[in-house]
């Protein structure tokens, strides 16, 4: 079946719309919260809701899809066949708790396991960052400029506090010299979001220990097409299969960053968290 590339897209863009509305109209409505792999893993109702309504909508008009979400509901992946869309319905869950800002709807669309689009959407700032495979990157319908080579003592790069004390995954002494060496660090707390910074230049790296695929499959296609680099922190190809490590990044600093600056402890795999 020959798929129709434009429907698909502004079917994903009505979705997103309406669920941005949906977000908005209800931020201070009383929420239920939950937990999941610790106190700190939040969800809540309004992630289901959101992951549900997409999920009904999506296999309605094209059951033959695919979906892959963070809160459940979707389909057991055994490969990448097809059409798959991946979906994190509030990507900074925390954040949309505490902050009521710095969240965002992420939806990947890949064909056989290919990106294809990447629909990011800043509820509270209401940017849209969308990418189509090999036509380009868009911040609200005006086309973001491809990425410029920096050198390290000029980048902001975003990581978590956690990773610069001592931990089971990463040397947080390689981490800490990295830290010395920028010209600055940042934490946002949505994935999403850092990685369409970096994509845009706001920030310059992204590195974490641990993601799944709803976290990073629409940021690995929208920053691929501005010429930035996605990747494992051991510099291996991202699965929309398995949850593993990221570093997204300027091209100009990958590798250095890889090099010198992030190194796994002993007898820790790839992916295991």
């Amino acid at each position: 079946m020959k798929e129709d590339w434009k429907k698909i897209e502004q079917f994903a863009r009505t979705l997103l719309i309406n669920a941005t509305k949906n977000i908005k109209s209800s931020l201070y409505d009383s929420i239920t919260i939950n937990t999941k792999s610790n106190e700190n893993d939040l969800v809540t109702n309004k992630d289901e809701e959101i992951q549900r309504y997409f999920f009904e909508n999506i296999k309605t008009e094209f059951p033959h899809h695919s979906l892959l979400g963070e809160e459940g509901k979707g389909d057991e992946l055994k490969n990448v066949n097809g059409i798959v869309w991946i979906l994190d319905p509030i990507d900074g869950t925390m954040n949309f708790v505490h902050q009521k800002r710095n969240f965002a709807i992420s939806l990947g669309i890949y064909e056989n396991g290919i990106g294809k689009m990447g629909f990011i959407f800043d509820v509270i700032h209401n940017e849209l960052y969308f990418a189509k495979r090999g036509e380009g990157a868009y911040l609200n319908d005006q086309k973001i400029s491809p990425l410029k080579n920096i050198v390290l003592e000029e980048a902001i790069v975003a990581v978590n506090a956690i990773w610069l004390t001592k931990n089971r995954y990463l040397s947080h002494e390689k981490l800490g010299l990295l830290i010395k060496k920028i010209r600055g660090s940042r934490s946002y707390g949505s994935a999403a979001l850092e990685m369409v910074y970096v994509a845009t230049g706001r920030i310059d790296a992204y590195i974490t220990p641990r993601l799944s695929p709803w976290d990073f499959a629409a940021g690995k296609i929208i920053v691929e097409e501005l010429g930035g680099i996605c990747t494992t922190l051991k510099n291996e190809e991202l699965s929309i299969l398995k949850n593993s490590s990221v570093l997204v990044s300027n091209a100009s600093i990958q590798n250095e960053l890889l090099t010198n600056y992030i190194e796994f402890l002993p007898d820790q795999k790839e992916g295991k968290f």
